[in-house]
Formats: structure tokens, C-alpha cells, sequence
């Protein structure tokens, strides 16, 4: 009796992969190619007046950064990361930035129009944007402890009000933003001139967003998160934004720029990955709420009706020789015994288990019991739908039992791979084997019968193919 298992390399992970490297290289290219547009062809139009479509995009804008940041403080405080408290407060720090901080600025202080109201808001989204490159950094996710926590809590905002008040106290000296104002007749086609310093800092922004954009690409491919999956692309469409903003400035309620579009652009990618977060988060709660109530089923039948099983088919076991029917009291009582085993096992067994895995547990199991000796050849890297695989199981052990009990078998081959676009499953045994047109004397009429309806629910095929003294082969193909 053994069990000698070969398994081929996993590479289940590889299409999330593509698909997460293939978002982010599309925010790249679209963020491209209009920056391209704007700048290589003279006749597109840079900004055009309209002080409604600016207000109600600025206004969307912040509304999205704040619901995206109220959905990662609840995944900080479920989880502790680091990374997620950090990018709370970047997304919190652009939609202060965004939602009207220039005007209150120029109507609360006094100072120069195109200063203190342009600089303030341009030095809380250089803050927010350098959260959100820290956040992408693989070592950002350690969770940490309670004392780093709450620095990190309060660091970000001490730091902006000490900006903030160090430019109002320099109000005086600041440079104004940008030169002059555009006339509000027909559309704009030339860039507005802008202080050095203003285009640098967007560049800085830029370069930030690009690294963040490849960092939570990276995480995305790594952690499987969806969250994460949306985030190199918004980063992305960002980063160009800003490369936009610094090839033409904006500080006017009255103007959309280009910069502006992708800007929203960046907020509605992100939209996107928070309703997908919120979509998994519920169903994460109703799988583990089904989970929870698999396991107390599992146990009920492990407590109950396994132990009833066992006493049953011990006081078999003492009436052998007495009584005529002890013999077939106790087989029934083994048997049933098995159903039950198994099914606690399917109780318990988690969703996200591999096939493979849950496979090979379950034909190590059987074998054991019957002294089989198992040969295993499971690839896996075949996936299929959760539903499926507690089907998979029970036909994998109702062939390897009718191989020992009908078959007399001492070998058993199990095999799990792809065939093109098919997946394949079968159970190859040395036992005696029978005439494939009478499986019924082999006794496995009725148990053939239900293997073939779970293939069947799959929706798959079921094949057996045995001859007298040479063995049998079940093979499902879904």
C-alpha cells in the first residue's frame, strides 16, 4: 500500500497576469496618445470655455477619490496594510485639492489671485501623489505596528497644514502661478505661459503616477487584487494628466482642458475599482457565510450520524459467525460510513482549493482505506468552476472503490490534465476488469449510473473502457 503523486509546474496565475499588464498598458496608451495629439497637431483644441462641465467633472472627481478612500480605510482596518492606509490619504489629500480649495482659498485669504490659490492646492496633490507612490511599493504592506500607525495617521496631515501655512506666511513673495488670463471667446489652441516651477512640480507628479502605475501593476499580478488591477491604469491616465497640466496650465473655473478629461478619466478608472472591491467584498461575505454553514453540517454529520455508523457496524463485527446477515449489515454500514466521510469532506473543503489538490486528497484517502497503491499525474494548472469539483471528486471515488472492492485491483492510475480546449480526468486500475456492455457484473451498475449523470451536469461525457483480466479506464472529458 502507497501513494507516489508527480505534478507538473503551476501556471494558473499567468492569464490575471496578462490581463492586469494589458490594462495598464492601455491607460499608458490612451494618456499617450492624446498628450501626443496636443502637442503635434496644431489644430486640436486645447481648452475650451465651460464653466458647467469644469464644476460638475472637478466636483465627480473629488466625490470618486472620497468613496475609493472610505472603501480602503475599511480594508485597513479589516487588514492593518500600510499600503492601503497610505493610499486613504493620498486619494483624501487630491480630493481636498479638488474640491474648490483655490476658490476658498482666494475668498479666505489675502493674497494675489494666482498664488496662494494656486500654489496651496498644487502642494497638497504633490502630498497626496507621493502617498500614492509609497503605496505601491512592495514593502508599503507590512502591516505595522500600532505606534507606526498612528505617526502615519497624523504625519500627512501635519505636514500639509505646515505647508500650508508656510505659503500663506510667504504669500507676499509667492510668483504667480500663471502670467495672464485667456480671453473667454471661442477655444483655446496655444498653451497659457506658466511659471517654471509649475510645469516641474506637475512633471514631478507625472514621474510618480508612471511609477505608481507600474508598483500597483506589480501588486495586482502578485496579490490577485482587484482594487489594485484598476489602479495601474487610473495611475497611469493620471500621470498624463498632469504631463498635460504642465504643458498647459490651468488655474481657470471657466476653462476644461485636455488635462482635465484625462484627469477624470484617472477618477473614473478608479470608480471602476472600487465598485468592483465593493462587488468582492459582499460576495466574500456570502461565501463565507456559506462556508461557515458547511462546516457546522460537516460536523453535525461527523458527530451524529458517522458515530451511529461505527456503532452499527461494530456490533456487526461481534455478531459475525451468529447471524447470517451480520456480514452484509457490516458492508452496508462501511459503506455508508464512506458516503458520510466524503461528504464532510466536500463540507469543509474550502472554494478556493485547487482541483488538483482536492483530487489527490481525496484518492490518497480511498486508497489508504483499500490498499491500493495510487499513482498520481495531476496538472495544476486545470481549473474549473467550484461546483464542478465536488462532482469530479465523487466520480474519482466511486472509481477507485469499485477498482478495489469489484475489481480486486492492487495499482490505480489518476490522471488530471488538458486535451486542447478539454479537460480530462480518468482512473486507469490493474484489476480484473468485465465486459464493458455488462458493467453490472462487476456489481457497478447503479454506481456507473451516477457517475455518469455528475459528468453529465458538468456539462461533460463519461467513457469506461474495461475488458475481462485487463483492467478498467474512466475517463470524464468536460
Amino acid at each position: 500500500m502507497g501513494s507516489s503523486v508527480r505534478q507538473r509546474a503551476a501556471g494558473g496565475a499567468a492569464h490575471d497576469a496578462r490581463t492586469d499588464v494589458a490594462l495598464t498598458a492601455a491607460g499608458w496608451a490612451l494618456g499617450l496618445l492624446l498628450t501626443l495629439l496636443v502637442v503635434a497637431v496644431p489644430w486640436v483644441v486645447v481648452a475650451v470655455p465651460s464653466r458647467t462641465a469644469h464644476l460638475v467633472l472637478h466636483t465627480a472627481d473629488a466625490c470618486i477619490a472620497l468613496l475609493a478612500a472610505y472603501l480602503l480605510w475599511g480594508r485597513y482596518l479589516r487588514a492593518g496594510r500600510l499600503s492601503d492606509l497610505l493610499l486613504v490619504q493620498g486619494l483624501v489629500l487630491l480630493a481636498v485639492a479638488g474640491l474648490g480649495l483655490s476658490t476658498v482659498t482666494a475668498l479666505l485669504l489675502d493674497a494675489p489671485r494666482g498664488t496662494l490659490d494656486a500654489w496651496v492646492p498644487l502642494a497638497l496633490r504633490v502630498m497626496g501623489t507621493c502617498l500614492l507612490a509609497l503605496a505601491a511599493l512592495p514593502r508599503a504592506t507590512r502591516v505595522p505596528t500600532h505606534p507606526v500607525a498612528r505617526a502615519w495617521t497624523v504625519a500627512p496631515w501635519v505636514t500639509a497644514a505646515l505647508v500650508s501655512a508656510t505659503l500663506w506666511l510667504a504669500r507676499d513673495i509667492l510668483p504667480p502661478a500663471v502670467d495672464t488670463l485667456p480671453p473667454l471667446v471661442g477655444s483655446q489652441t496655444e498653451p497659457v505661459p506658466g511659471h517654471p516651477l509649475l510645469a516641474a512640480l506637475h512633471l514631478v507628479t507625472a514621474v510618480l503616477l508612471l511609477l505608481a502605475s507600474v508598483g500597483f501593476t506589480a501588486r495586482a499580478a502578485r496579490d490577485r487584487d482587484e482594487l489594485m488591477r484598476w489602479l495601474g491604469p487610473a495611475c497611469a491616465l493620471g500621470a498624463f494628466a498632469r504631463v498635460n497640466y504642465a504643458l498647459n496650465p490651468t488655474l481657470y473655473t471657466d476653462w476644461l482642458y485636455a488635462g482635465d478629461v484625462l484627469r477624470t478619466a484617472f477618477h473614473g478608472v478608479l470608480l471602476i475599482g472600487a465598485l468592483r472591491e465593493v462587488r468582492q467584498y459582499w460576495s466574500g461575505l456570502a461565501t463565507e457565510a456559506v462556508l461557515q454553514d458547511r462546516r457546522r453540517l460537516a460536523r453535525e454529520i461527523h458527530d451524529g450520524v458517522m458515530q451511529e455508523l461505527s456503532y452499527i457496524r461494530s456490533v456487526a463485527h461481534d455478531l459475525r459467525g451468529h447471524h447470517a446477515a451480520a456480514d452484509q449489515i457490516r458492508e452496508a454500514a462501511t459503506r455508508a460510513m464512506d458516503e458520510a466521510r466524503a461528504a464532510v469532506h466536500a463540507l469543509r473543503r474550502l472554494e478556493s482549493e485547487p482541483l488538483a489538490q482536492v483530487l489527490q486528497h481525496a484518492a490518497r484517502e480511498v486508497a489508504d482505506r483499500h490498499g491500493l497503491t495510487l499513482e498520481a499525474d495531476l496538472d495544476p494548472a486545470v481549473e474549473t468552476e467550484p461546483d464542478h469539483v465536488h462532482a469530479l471528486t465523487r466520480i474519482a471515488r466511486e472509481a477507485l472503490t469499485n477498482a478495489a472492492r469489484h475489481g480486486a485491483a492492487s495499482t490505480v492510475h489518476l490522471t488530471l490534465r488538458r486535451d486542447g480546449d478539454a479537460r480530462v480526468l480518468s482512473v486507469r486500475d490493474d484489476g480484473g476488469g468485465f465486459a464493458s456492455a455488462r458493467p453490472e457484473t462487476r456489481g457497478g451498475g447503479y454506481g456507473l449510473l451516477t457517475m455518469r449523470e455528475r459528468a453529465e451536469s458538468l456539462p461533460g461525457t463519461l467513457e469506461v473502457d474495461s475488458q475481462p483480466g485487463q483492467g478498467s479506464v474512466v475517463t470524464v472529458t468536460w
